[in-house]
């Protein structure tokens, strides 16, 4: 193992991306930012470094315990950062959130009927 590792290759190794190339856009885009700072894909990694990663479904707050540029298995690459107690509880705060969230036109099969419609606008008003 090297003493560094491009922050884009990590990401992707850590599986936190499927692909580098979406690694490398979400750190442009600013989605990723290292010791709470805007940085670009090319920025190597050292151990101790800490990322804010949100790649659009999740947010994770994670300290780099262990460099890697090679993708393995997920119980793998769950080993090379180590997650805060805060990014954990809020994790767990928007699953739940998620669970109890019901979309209103889950229940409904193709194309709304006159009476559905207007079932709909009612909960609406």
């Amino acid at each position: 193992m090297s003493e560094t590792v491009r922050i884009d290759k990590w990401l992707w190794a850590a599986r936190f991306f499927k692909t580098r190339s979406l690694a490398a856009d979400a750190v442009e885009s600013g989605k990723v930012r290292w010791n709470d700072e805007r940085t670009k894909p090319s920025r190597n990694l050292k151990i101790g470094d800490n990322l804010l990663i949100d790649n659009g479904a999740m947010q994770w707050q994670v300290t780099v315990i262990i460099l890697s540029d090679k993708r393995g298995a997920a119980a793998l690459a769950q080993t090379l950062y180590l997650e805060t107690p805060e990014s954990i509880a809020r994790r767990q705060n928007e699953a739940e959130q998620r669970k109890l969230f019901h979309e209103p036109t889950s229940r409904l099969k193709g194309r709304p009927t006159k009476r559905d419609r207007r079932l709909l606008d009612q909960s609406r008003s």
